[in-house]
């Protein structure tokens, strides 16, 4: 579903991505990790347009997002959540949730605002309120949620458990399970590596904006292995 290669995206003279090539399959859910200023989130905005690619190939479905803005990569089929989930907090939770309706036909919206209620039911308790007033998982599942109304094929999440507590942690993955089972392909960056490598099909590991390993399910257990690789 999504191919990466080659890519390269400067932040003006800085390199901050470098010969990136990886692939996600559809219905996997893979994994991006690295210490901070690896790249990851680079990478997400690189696939939705948001910052340039210097060079390489960025293919979605067989078509090439390069040079398209976010809005044309988001009516194909991709979605970001991102990090810090910059949410509107004086809008109520439908509303923004209803704001998601923008990258996609009004055919069917009314069913995609169901979707999302059903999968995380209290947003539907909290929709008339305020979306400041939620708390932080309520607030990232709000965020996802506003992803999901467009019924994207591919979802970008950036740092989903960011501050939360550990609790809220395991409802977000779960959430995320949930949203592969209905067909939705992911492609997660997260700062908890232990946790995104065991959930993952497989993560891909950068350091200074280069790829340095691939890691399975398994290798989540193996300490030594685990560092080694995420602190090249």
């Amino acid at each position: 579903m999504l191919e990466l290669e080659g890519v390269e995206v400067r932040h003006g003279a800085v390199p901050a991505v470098r010969d990136l090539s990886l692939t996600v399959a559809a219905g996997e859910i893979v994994g991006l990790i690295g210490p901070n200023g690896a790249g990851k989130s680079t990478t997400l905005h690189a696939i939705m347009g948001a910052v340039p690619t210097r060079r390489g190939t960025i293919r979605f479905a067989g078509a090439d997002l390069v040079g398209l803005p976010p809005e044309r990569v988001a009516r194909a089929g991709v979605a970001l959540v991102p990090e810090g989930r910059r949410i509107y907090g004086g809008f109520t939770v439908d509303e923004n949730l209803r704001l998601g309706l923008a990258a996609r036909s009004a055919d069917g919206a009314p069913e995609a605002l169901v979707a999302v209620y059903e999968l995380f039911p209290i947003l539907f308790e909290y929709r008339g309120r305020p979306a400041g007033a939620l708390s932080g998982g309520q607030q990232q599942q709000l965020a996802i949620g506003r992803a999901l109304v467009a019924e994207p094929r591919l979802l970008l999440l950036d740092e989903p458990s960011l501050g939360l507590a550990p609790a809220v942690v395991d409802a977000v993955f779960g959430a995320l399970a949930s949203i592969r089972d209905r067909g939705v392909t992911v492609l997660l960056v997260e700062q908890r590596a232990r946790r995104a490598v065991a959930f993952a099909d497989r993560t891909y590991v950068l350091a200074n904006g280069e790829l340095q390993t691939t890691l399975a399910p398994r290798d989540a257990d193996d300490t030594e292995k685990l560092v080694a690789a995420y602190l090249p």
